[in-house]
């Protein structure tokens, strides 16, 4: 085996985790002070993607409500609708929709939790709600 092999430089790229690549999108466009396009998305991240691919993941996001987009000339500027959270809620309400038996999959979802996290439900649940839910 070939030294720079060992070292690591001839190595395959390290895939990334599901959804790594959009939190780092949705990172680019939180630290910005106004909307980006998808140029300015692709240089933040270090332009080893390819723009194709930045615009793909900006018309995901996009599509789960993530990002909201501005038509400039003959493309869009981009700017962060929710933070990393707030995509990670967009991703279970997905599941939870795609769901028939929703109250199922809430209990089920309910029993699995930590006693800690149980409890921290129980106390966002207990909360008033500004715009009238429970």
């Amino acid at each position: 085996m070939a030294t720079a092999e060992r070292e690591g430089h001839d190595a395959v790229p390290r895939r990334r985790a599901q959804g790594e690549l959009e939190a780092q999108v949705l990172a680019a466009l939180r630290q910005a002070s106004g909307a980006r396009t998808a140029g300015r998305v692709q240089e933040w991240l270090g332009g080893d993607l390819a723009q194709t691919t930045v615009i793909t993941i900006l018309t995901r996001l996009h599509a789960k409500g993530a990002v909201s987009r501005r038509r400039v000339g003959r493309s869009f500027e981009w700017t962060a609708v929710a933070d990393e959270a707030g995509l990670a809620a967009l991703r279970m309400r997905k599941v939870l929709d795609g769901e028939a038996d929703r109250k199922t999959v809430l209990a089920r979802f309910v029993t699995a939790l930590s006693p800690h996290d149980e409890s921290l439900l129980r106390d966002l649940l207990a909360q008033e709600h500004p715009e009238g839910g429970s």
